[in-house]
């Protein structure tokens, strides 16, 4: 029988498709700005703190030490869009300054990263409080360093550039920004950094300048680093962004002024009452994003609501039809079964093969009567050289099963020397067929009416008297058969 528990799953599926509404998600832009820091929305890791508004990265002490610490903003953000296949641009700009109680020592200075995590603390040192030493390998991570300290373990060209990090302390690009642009990053003075990718173009591009403490401070027409570089397969689901920083046996100071954020190229989505990412309050200024126009955007914008539409109504027809497909299957082995718990004990059940093999495929040539029923093969079974009648119903429907039952609980009944015997049956493949003894000289009605085919009379009166007697005596269980004639 079909099983209750995937009914009751068919069912109450049914139900939450039916009253399900189509639903279009897709990630938002995330905009922020930090002018000044407070707790709200960070988190801070190691010896990172806050003080009078400003974050510092590692411990502010008059003699050399070794320190590290993170600062991550408490949102993940999203980067990667499934539902239209779309990583995201960024760009973010920031003001910075490395002290230096002593400039004797100097090291190791800080970084911008995007991180899958959020609670691990990175090692002092030449890792920059970004990566834990002894899980280099596990680390994954995309980070803009800005060093003050040359390490030949990671291979960097000097003391003061700034690089490009991914999953790795190695950079792939770097520059020095007091060659190009005469910025010492560990001067003391404010810097302001900009930080652009664009995923289209695959294209990202670091600006630096000192920081204009009287005018607005203005972005450089010039990048100090251009990489082109595909981050998609990097920048995947939601990471996390923020700072870290670091010394070892030095007495640098790393600080963090201000900073804003945001991200651009997401599909426009329908406004929400709780938007997570545009942080409100004293210390943040969320601003609106313009939303595109262009026909590209539309084309998108509508192709997801087509797709939202008819993905629904095709997995409802889908499941309309595969529960029909169901439920006829369960109708017919309920059926099938139901037939098989009614047929009488002692019959023979014939296969499907062994009774389509013995009349050669149910071939017209081997058709030795007709009925109501359907018709009638002469069948050979060569493992037992025996020869069977074999009734094959031509209704594949409630009647003829009805009738199927019928005649073979009636016949199997009987024991009788003037009755042909049922041998057998058989049900499958939607097939009905009963299996009776073979009459070589055919039935009773052809030789009764065999005067009005031919013309020719093979019974007198007396032969016909006697077989009407021998009809209705007892048969051999001791039960009679009656005959009401009107």
């Amino acid at each position: 029988m079909f099983p209750s528990r995937k009914l009751l799953l068919f069912f109450f599926t049914w139900i939450a498709i039916s009253m399900a509404k189509p639903i279009f998600v897709s990630a938002d832009n995330v905009n922020f700005t930090f002018k000044s820091f407070t707790i709200r929305n960070l988190t801070f890791l190691g010896d990172s703190h806050l003080r009078n508004g400003v974050i510092g990265l590692t411990r502010e002490l008059g003699v050399p030490d070794t320190s590290s610490g993170t600062v991550i903003y408490n949102t993940p953000i999203r980067f990667y869009d499934p539902d239209s296949n779309t990583t995201t641009s960024f760009s973010t700009h920031f003001s910075f300054s490395v002290q230096n109680v002593n400039p004797v020592s100097s090291g190791d200075g800080l970084s911008f990263f995007l991180s899958h995590d959020k609670d691990t603390l990175g090692s002092p040192g030449g890792f920059l409080g970004l990566v834990n030493s002894s899980q280099t390998m596990k680390n994954r991570f995309v980070a803009i360093e800005f060093d003050t300290k040359l390490d030949p373990h990671f291979n960097d060209p000097s003391g003061n550039h700034v690089g490009l990090d991914v999953d790795s302390l190695n950079s792939i690009a770097t520059s020095d920004p007091f060659v190009s642009s005469q910025i010492d990053l560990k001067s003391g003075k404010s810097i302001t950094a900009w930080i652009d990718y664009k995923n289209d173009l695959r294209l990202l591009n670091v600006f630096l300048s000192y920081t204009d403490a009287i005018a607005a401070t203005r972005k450089p027409e010039k990048p100090l680093l251009t990489v082109n570089i595909d981050l998609s397969p990097f920048l995947n689901g939601e990471m996390y962004v923020g700072f870290s920083g670091s010394t070892e046996g030095s007495t640098e100071i790393h600080l963090i002024e201000n900073w804003s954020f945001k991200t651009s190229g997401f599909l426009p989505v329908r406004s929400r009452s709780n938007r997570p990412h545009n942080v409100s309050g004293s210390s943040v200024d969320p601003v609106a994003i313009p939303r595109s126009t262009s026909k590209k955007t539309r084309h998108r914008h509508n192709l997801a609501i087509g797709l939202g539409i008819s993905c629904p109504i095709f997995f409802c027809l889908a499941l309309l039809v595969f529960g029909y497909l169901t439920l006829k299957k369960w109708k017919g082995v309920k059926a099938e079964k139901e037939l098989k718990t009614e047929l009488i004990t002692g019959l023979r059940h014939f296969s499907y093969r062994e009774l389509y093999t013995a009349t050669k495929g149910f071939h017209s040539s081997r058709v030795i009567g007709r009925g109501a029923f359907g018709n009638v093969y002469r069948a050979m079974f060569v493992s037992s050289g025996t020869i069977s009648a074999v009734k094959r119903s031509r209704h594949n429907s409630t009647e003829g099963k009805t009738e199927f039952l019928a005649e073979l609980s009636i016949i199997a009944c009987l024991r009788h020397k003037n009755l042909v015997q049922l041998q057998g049956w058989c049900n499958e493949k939607g097939e009905l067929l009963l299996v009776y003894e073979f009459m070589p000289n055919g039935s009773l009605d052809k030789i009764l009416y065999q005067e009005s085919e031919t013309g020719a009379v093979s019974l007198d009166w007396s032969h016909r008297l006697n077989i009407a007697i021998d009809i209705v005596s007892e048969d051999e269980e001791g039960d009679s058969i009656v005959y009401v004639v009107s």
